[in-house]
């Protein structure tokens, strides 16, 4: 089968499933594996050029409203009859669910089984461990610093916090994404910031971003050097990479009980 993703986390359920020889084309920011770096481009997730998506003939084109603002390709697909199917994942079991009908509409249900189960192992030991904490540690994620957004409970970064021994502060709103204010993350005092820009490399955030807020300086956070700064593509994208920033996040905050998390591959 010829498959084309049009967004990263999507990219990402092919490449564990060990799928990426199917893959012709993709959306500009797929970055990962390595392997894929020579596929033809079709221009940013939310503005897919179809007329060239058309050109390579697809058999599925794998789309995801996990990306805000996915509709539009996903109405152009349906006008033109391109074969399809559309994820929205919001938790590590949608994630499951996701590589299951993949694999299944691929036809390689033995391996996508085998995949699964190492996948359930692991977050399964990571959701052991954390029953063993008594009191988690309070941690804000920043997914955007102007306007803020947060992730709130209907997230898999509220999950993530928990398998990682931790409590998302934001974990009462009962939405994906929360657009709050800097005045309600100080009066919640996290004792951990952990800096997530949708989009942006690490390298391009600082602790500064934070620092030169208002009253900060009174955070627990800031009190004790808690502000993290996290790669966005491992706790941004609803794909089987989260288990790799679960990891880091895990060992962060309780590095006593969760082990170092051991080099990936790019």
């Amino acid at each position: 089968m010829r498959l084309i993703s049009i967004c990263p986390s999507n990219t990402e359920l092919v490449a564990y499933l060990g799928l990426t020889d199917h893959l012709v084309a993709l959306d500009d920011y797929s970055d990962w594996p390595q392997e894929i770096s020579h596929l033809p481009r079709l221009g940013p997730d939310l503005s897919i050029n179809i007329d060239l998506l058309e050109t390579y003939k697809p058999d599925l084109v794998l789309a995801s409203l996990s990306v805000p603002g996915m509709e539009k390709n996903v109405d152009e697909l349906i006008k033109r009859n391109i074969p399809h199917i559309v994820f929205h994942p919001q938790s590590f079991q949608d994630i499951a669910e996701n590589l299951k009908t993949l694999g299944n509409l691929m036809g390689k249900e033995k391996e996508t089984s085998h995949a699964i189960e190492d996948y359930q192992h692991t977050l399964d030991t990571y959701r052991q461990i954390a029953a063993t904490i008594e009191k988690p540690k309070t941690v804000y994620f920043e997914w955007w610093p102007n306007p803020i957004f947060t992730p709130g409970k209907i997230n898999w970064l509220t999950e993530l916090s928990q398998l990682a021994g931790a409590k998302n502060i934001f974990d009462d709103v009962e939405l994906a994404s929360v657009k709050t204010t800097w005045e309600d993350v100080y009066n919640r005092n996290p004792e951990h910031i952990c800096l997530s820009w949708v989009g942006v490399k690490q390298s391009r955030m600082k602790r500064e971003h934070v620092l030169k807020r208002e009253h900060a300086a009174n955070l627990e956070a800031v009190k004790n050097d808690h502000i993290h700064l996290l790669e966005e593509s491992l706790f941004c994208r609803p794909s089987p990479r989260l288990i790799e920033g679960l990891k880091q996040l895990a060992h962060l905050l309780h590095p006593a009980l969760f082990p170092k998390p051991t080099e990936t591959k790019s």
